[in-house]
């Protein structure tokens, strides 16, 4: 019996947060497919394991403990395998950056593609929103008291490299962009991604699902607004 299951979407965007905490504390997981996760979700509350709206979803199978949301997923994989910090202080500041990632992620997408990206749009909005984003992230890690490069590697370290390696690995056009104004988060990113549980995580995942980012028309129109071209891969969606 795996560990965990994971109720996401055949993608990495969100579910690669999820994915990269389990995948270096060695913990085993099963991936349900996209028409499980869609009667999931789509059934009663009052008929699901946990209530909830979307996924990603997380069932702890040896303790039977079910849970959604980003940040109470995160949370709770860091307690369980020693990755939160204990002062409320460091605690709270992993939270945080957890919120942020998530934020970040709804922004790049439109709110979860409620609207598709436009050129104009883009220079007017995304592009603006995002840098700022970096840049709040770059002055984070430098602030005396960051979560961020210590010497035990923490869940926000990990949360941290996942949301921009992930990112600027599918979207190559970004790397540039954060390389710009993120460069401490940028070659952080990269020391948490070439470790080696992580970077054999990563090729596996690449085989498993291509190129893909976020999926589906939103993701197109991202692809369209950074001149890059259509998806090459067979992956899953």
């Amino acid at each position: 019996m795996s560990d965990y299951d994971l109720y996401y979407w055949p993608i990495p965007f969100r579910g690669q947060l999820i994915r990269w905490v389990m995948a270096y504390a060695g913990a085993t997981w099963a991936e349900h497919d996209a028409q499980e996760v869609i009667a999931l979700y789509k059934d009663d509350p009052d008929s699901q394991p946990l209530p909830f709206m979307a996924p990603p979803l997380l069932h702890d199978a040896k303790a039977d403990v079910w849970m959604s949301q980003l940040t109470a997923v995160l949370s709770y994989l860091g307690d369980t395998h020693g990755l939160m910090p204990i002062s409320p202080a460091d605690r709270a500041a992993t939270v945080k950056l957890i919120c942020d990632a998530n934020d970040v992620l709804n922004d790049i997408t439109r709110g979860g593609g409620e609207k598709l990206w436009t050129q104009a749009a883009w220079d007017d909005t995304g592009l603006p929103r995002l840098t700022r984003w970096m840049a709040i992230f770059e002055q984070g890690a430098e602030a005396q008291t960051s979560v961020l490069g210590r010497d035990a590697l923490g869940l926000a370290d990990l949360v941290n490299a996942a949301l921009w390696h992930t990112m600027t690995t599918r979207m190559h056009m970004l790397r540039p962009v954060l390389d710009t104004h993120a460069p401490m988060i940028a070659a952080h990113a990269d020391r948490i991604a070439a470790l080696p549980a992580l970077a054999e995580f990563d090729r596996q995942e690449l085989a498993r699902l291509g190129d893909v980012y976020c999926g589906g028309q939103i993701e197109t129109s991202l692809r369209h607004v950074l001149n890059m071209p259509e998806r090459t891969s067979d992956g899953p969606i």
